[in-house]
């Protein structure tokens, strides 16, 4: 989130806090940590955990700039920290833990071995090749049988009408005078309050 709000204010000089960045950067950090959650240190988790969060911005701009519809973040967060998760443990397997929990020597990169890091890379290699094969005729079926997405209409009115018999959001935004407030409380001018006739003539 705060990586966010320094790369929004640098664009626009506006300071703004994004919770979907915050809660979309805490499930990154979660996801980057379970394939190594029993054979890193903590202070290795700590790192995993922030470079998580900007594997997420840097996945979710990606997607924008590919115009690839992603209501919730998901591919960022689980496919794009999923990744990240393996090669950190490539990378931060301590030895000593290694050799608890499975009793190999086989550890991370960083402690002098790069055979479990090669591991990790084949592993994400077979896992994008395997989900792949499944999937694409998958979606080339639902394409040619005209469900692969739904018409125009239903994409602006929005699935929860349309699928779902209600609304999910209040979309009719706030009042005007809600808006006028806030308006007020932010803005950066001295607000100048004109006295009444009874001051005046006093």
């Amino acid at each position: 989130m705060f990586t966010d709000m320094l790369i929004t204010r640098s664009k626009t000089g506006e300071t703004m806090y994004d919770i979907t960045m915050c809660m979309n950067g805490a499930l990154s950090g979660l996801v980057g940590i379970t394939a190594g959650c029993s054979v890193c240190e903590p202070w290795a988790a700590f790192v995993i955990g922030i470079i998580a969060g900007w594997v997420y911005i840097g996945f979710s701009t990606l997607l924008v700039k590919l115009k690839i519809d992603d209501a919730v973040d998901a591919i960022p967060v689980h496919f794009g920290n999923g990744m990240w998760g393996c090669i950190a443990t490539g990378l931060f397997a301590s030895p000593g833990l290694v050799d608890q929990a499975y009793g190999t020597p086989n550890y991370g990169a960083f402690y002098g071995s790069g055979k479990l890091l090669g591991v990790e890379i084949c592993g994400i290699l077979f896992i994008i090749g395997w989900v792949g094969l499944i999937m694409i005729p998958y979606f080339i079926l639902l394409n040619a049988a005209g469900l692969f997405r739904v018409d125009a209409l239903e994409e602006e009115v929005g699935l929860d009408i349309s699928h779902h018999k209600g609304a999910a959001y209040d979309m009719s935004g706030p009042s005007e005078e809600a808006k006028e407030k806030y308006e007020i409380s932010t803005s950066q001018r001295k607000l100048v309050v004109p006295a009444d006739d009874g001051e005046e003539n006093a």
